[in-house]
């Protein structure tokens, strides 16, 4: 299953930049809402981040969106050890968070920036030794640190594991790597897509991820399924994957409504585009919050 397009591989390691300062997590001006989180993933590659924050709940005036994620950066792998790479458009979204980021934040809605392969062999399922997968989760937290992010997001897709000499996935791998990063960077979020051999590899020597992670969706758009990540309760699930561009609003709102009544906290949504969507999004933000959606170009 191919969810969204590839990334294309480029050679190299863009983190630079100017760094900026996260604001506080108390939104700025933000109406309040209640009901589950809903989180919107973004193709950095063709759609701004800032479209996120261009949509609110019609009485309230919260905003739709809780989290925002960018995708997607990358696991490369320089023929030693892997490597965290930004594509151009990541790096642009990065390099523009007073236009692209900020006014999310100052809305409270947070910001990750999610993870994942890059055809090269290298994955979250196949750091070789805990050194390693610790040395990488370090890459992520500076990451954060740099560009006042709120939190990383894992996609275990396009790895290609055992592409040029690379390992297969082993059982520890994915654990070191959440636990490394939780210790990392304590305050910040940790987010899950369930999808690939890391949905399985959760749990080793005892350890489990799941207490590690504070968001987790299901992985096949158009589907309610729960995810099985042990440690992980109710109210940072997603059974819900809802494909904006895709999956029929009847479907969205059915979701949304399942969503509510069985208790889980999180809603997941992917690829949000440009231009006034609010008349689908409306078809699962009533559901969740009584609410339409209204959107402000």
């Amino acid at each position: 299953m191919s969810r969204r397009s590839l990334l294309a591989a480029v050679p190299g390691i863009a983190l630079a930049g100017s760094v900026a300062t996260a604001p506080s997590a108390r939104a700025c001006g933000a109406g309040t809402k209640s009901g589950p989180r809903t989180i919107c993933y973004v193709e950095v590659n063709s759609n701004e981040l800032a479209n996120a924050g261009r949509y609110s709940l019609a009485r309230s005036g919260a905003p739709l969106f809780d989290v925002a994620v960018i995708f997607a950066a990358n696991i490369n792998y320089d023929g030693r050890a892997a490597y965290l790479y930004c594509n151009p458009q990541v790096q642009s979204t990065l390099d523009n968070a007073a236009t692209q980021i900020r006014p999310l934040q100052q809305r409270g809605i947070k910001v990750l920036l999610s993870v994942l392969g890059n055809h090269q062999g290298a994955g979250v399922c196949n750091f070789p030794t805990e050194q390693a997968a610790s040395a990488f989760a370090e890459q992520l937290a500076a990451i954060v640190d740099r560009y006042g992010l709120d939190g990383i997001d894992f996609d275990d897709e396009y790895a290609d594991y055992g592409v040029g000499g690379t390992g297969q996935p082993n059982a520890s791998s994915f654990v070191q790597l959440i636990t490394a990063l939780r210790r990392a960077m304590p305050e910040k979020l940790i987010s899950f897509y369930y999808y690939g051999p890391a949905a399985s590899r959760t749990t080793y020597n005892g350890v489990q991820a799941g207490p590690s992670i504070d968001l987790c969706g299901n992985a096949i758009y158009g589907t309610y399924s729960v995810p099985n990540v042990p440690g992980i309760g109710k109210a940072a699930l997603s059974p819900a994957a809802v494909k904006l561009s895709e999956t029929p609003s009847l479907t969205a709102a059915s979701f949304a409504t399942r969503t509510v009544s069985d208790g889980y906290g999180l809603f997941l949504t992917y690829d949000l585009r440009g231009g006034d969507q609010s008349a689908y999004l409306s078809s699962f933000s009533g559901p969740l919050y009584g609410e339409s959606a209204v959107y402000s170009g």
